[in-house]
């Protein structure tokens, strides 16, 4: 049976989109994001309805994933066509570099393209057509994946990006999948599926075919109450955002866009690490989870006033100097700062037990625990105390045995080897008097220890170099 447009799904559309359009100054224009799937068709076919073609423009963007897209995007351009609706489209290229999903990678460019396009045709409000069955998912992902606040307040009915000038709004975002299908149907809209919203694979579509049906069954209003949920988080955001900018406006620092590292760590580490979440996200920055977050505050805290700490993060680099805190673009082949460019001396330490030895200059620590007799890189107590240990940077030409009965080796050969780049080499050798003993990112020297045979210590001890904290 086909289905009048009057229905109860095409009533709730329009007044939706109603209210969205209301709330806009004027007869000011808006721009909907159109995949061409049946969610943006129907908020393009209701927002022509509602408001009027001239002030609509479709934007597609065409991410090159599927060998659809270009079908898609023909399809997009006819559907806005047949409603004399303005089009535009931009082609991305999808990172897909190690570590970072191929969702999270298109969902951030298909953005950076809708905001250029909308900058481009000077249209400051962005349409999205999520709709409640969206945000359900996306609570329960953030719900599996230990999400905070800000990850269970999930999407925003209205949102502007930190420094950004175009607002997101989500007029559908109460609605539900089913409603909008109707309303579809109802229209004879005619619109495209996704090939990969099939596959369970994805984390989210796992979730939309297997366990949200079984919830419905069983709690048929899932929806609602992950919904409540969600804005439930939001408003407690928004006060730990409001403590944050208070938190913000004593902590700044001397420079522009720095902290005060004395005034970031009088704050406990809660605080602290809200004030971070809040500053990187006023500085565009990607967030960092709470366990980095709370390493890089111990550091902080261990280090003094001493220079040297140094986080990688989104391709930024933060550093510690002069009691500031600041982000600087950088990666890891950079100085962490000025005090990396002084001359080392060498570092001595009669060894009684130790735990840590911390050697700031080279922004590391080196790291002492109990080790098995027949452990590969044992070395016994006595070794370690019947000389000073000495740390000094490489001269050149050093050599040291990997294994017991193996050759001598130069310590250029042992990097190359075991692949590790130049800029990582800047590490200290640490000897038992003149004897080089260790080497970090190699191992132990043999040839400074008694064989495993020969070995009678009551006590063995395992080395490991620690550099300063770095965020991938």
């Amino acid at each position: 049976m086909t289905l009048s447009a009057d229905t109860s799904a095409d009533r709730l559309v329009l007044d939706a989109v109603g209210v969205a359009f209301g709330a806009l100054p004027g007869a000011a224009r808006v721009a909907i994001a159109f995949s061409g799937g049946v969610d943006s068709s129907v908020l393009l076919d209701a927002a022509v309805r509602v408001g009027g073609a001239a002030r609509c423009l479709a934007l597609h963007v065409h991410h090159g994933l599927s060998p659809n897209a270009d079908a898609w995007l023909a399809h997009g351009e006819a559907f806005a066509r047949e409603r004399r609706v303005e089009f535009a489209s931009a082609r991305v290229d999808v990172s897909r570099a190690s570590g970072a999903s191929i969702e999270a990678a298109a969902r951030d460019a298909r953005y950076r393209a809708l905001d250029a396009l909308c900058a481009q045709h000077r249209v400051h409000t962005l349409w999205l057509a999520q709709h409640a069955d969206d945000q359900a998912e996306t609570v329960l992902l953030q719900l599996l994946r230990g999400a905070g606040l800000a990850g269970l307040a999930a999407m925003a009915p209205e949102y502007v990006p930190p420094g950004a000038a175009i607002t997101r709004v989500r007029p559908l975002l109460r609605l539900l999948r089913g409603q909008l299908e109707r309303y579809a149907r109802a229209r004879d809209l005619g619109w495209i599926d996704d090939e990969s919203n099939a596959d369970t694979r994805y984390a989210r579509n796992a979730l939309r075919h297997d366990v949200l049906p079984a919830l419905a069954v069983h709690f048929p209003g899932f929806r609602d109450a992950l919904a409540r949920t969600a804005a439930h988080a939001a408003s407690a955001q928004r006060l730990l955002d409001e403590l944050a900018r208070i938190d913000l406006h004593t902590a700044r620092g001397e420079e522009e866009g720095a902290l005060s590292r004395d005034a970031l760590l009088a704050l406990d580490d809660e605080r602290a690490a809200n004030l971070l979440r809040y500053w990187m996200r006023t500085l565009k920055l990607p967030a960092a989870s709470t366990a980095r977050l709370m390493d890089a505050l111990r550091q902080l805290r261990e280090i003094g006033g001493a220079h040297t700490l140094r986080v990688d993060h989104a391709g930024q680099a933060l550093r510690s100097y002069r009691g500031q805190i600041y982000w600087e673009t950088g990666d890891s082949a950079d100085p962490a700062d000025e005090t990396a460019l002084f001359e080392r001396t060498e570092s001595v330490l009669a060894w009684r037990g130790e735990s840590v030895w911390r050697l700031p200059q080279w922004r590391g620590t080196f790291v002492f625990s109990d080790a098995a007799a027949d452990a590969s890189d044992a070395i016994p107590v006595d070794v370690l105390t019947r000389a000073p240990l000495v740390a000094r940077s490489r001269s050149g030409g050093e050599r040291m045995r990997c294994a017991s009965n193996g050759p001598g080796r130069t310590l250029k050969n042992l990097f190359q080897e075991r692949g590790v780049p130049s800029w990582k080499r800047d590490v200290p050798l640490l000897f038992a008097g003149d004897a080089l003993l260790f080497v970090p990112l190699i191992g132990v020297n043999q040839a400074a220890i008694a064989e495993p045979s020969q070995r009678r210590s009551a006590r063995y001890i395992r080395i490991e170099w620690r550099e300063d904290l770095t965020l991938a």
